[in-house]
């Protein structure tokens, strides 16, 4: 047994729950002629962690899009929830976190993380309860009343996190959100992060990252993506059990894998 997935050049393979996500045969061409994305296949399962790596400007970002529905494929069909990303969308399906927080400065943490459910008109009291349940969840319950500014960079990117998850989503897409971080903040997050998820054995997490060792790391299978035009060239299974400990990242099957991944980047 090789260590790369046996499916088709390109395809990924389904290994928890329902399909969420699907890419079949997704092309984008934006309106200059850039061909952004090429015959991407993938399907993600409902629960699975699913890290994207490759070169800048390989399309990561343009998938993302195309998954909230913020952009349309030229080709292809890509659907999320058995339904158009748009609808999923509209029904509070999908969640986003970015690297720039977004976090608005003069509202306290409480009210940063609630404004989804203060846009939707939900009422105060379920809207602080709902507050309250995300901030413990990250680890910030005791600032709820604190502006951004009086908070490290590490700890507004859990606020960050506590607004997406406040909404309950079943796919929460993540571009580089502990990219512009220190490397102890940055594993101290994954570690959280990989917990949160764990509580939520639906939610699927699509994850976009340079690094590598994250992406090992966090990953149920880590999708490898070519230099523009963009194609899903593999995609690995990362078959290590659940919860991570953080001695994992020192183990000799960690750094194989690691190795594997960063030489599939370079062809």
């Amino acid at each position: 047994m090789g260590m790369f997935t046996a499916a088709e050049p390109g395809k990924g393979q389904i290994v928890t729950g329902e399909t969420l996500v699907s890419l079949e045969d997704v092309g984008k061409v934006y309106p200059n002629g850039t061909v952004a994305v090429q015959h991407a296949n993938l399907q993600a399962g409902e629960g699975e962690f699913l890290c994207f790596v490759g070169p800048s400007g390989c399309g990561k970002s343009t998938i993302f899009n195309m998954i909230a529905g913020l952009t349309g494929p030229t080709s292809g069909n890509l659907s999320v929830l058995g339904t158009s990303p748009k609808e999923a969308r509209k029904h509070n399906e999908i969640a986003f976190v970015f690297q720039e927080h977004t976090l608005l400065p003069w509202a306290k943490l409480i009210d940063n993380v609630t404004m989804p459910l203060t846009l939707r008109g939900v009422p105060k009291k379920q809207r602080v309860e709902e507050g309250e349940r995300v901030l413990e969840l990250v680890g910030l319950k005791d600032y709820r009343k604190v502006l951004p500014r009086q908070i490290s960079g590490g700890m507004k990117m859990r606020v960050s996190i506590a607004r997406a998850l406040i909404s309950r989503p079943k796919l929460l897409l993540m571009d580089e959100p502990f990219g512009a971080l220190d490397e102890i903040t940055r594993q101290i997050l994954q570690d959280e992060l990989l917990n949160i998820w764990q509580q939520d054995q639906k939610m699927t997490v699509l994850f976009i990252t340079h690094n590598v060792f994250e992406a090992v790391f966090l990953s149920t299978r880590v999708v490898v993506m070519t230099p523009r035009p963009g194609k899903i060239s593999e995609v690995v299974d990362i078959p290590f059990p659940f919860p991570r400990q953080h001695d994992f990242r020192t183990q000799p099957q960690f750094g194989e894998y690691v190795r594997k991944i960063s030489e599939e980047l370079q062809h």
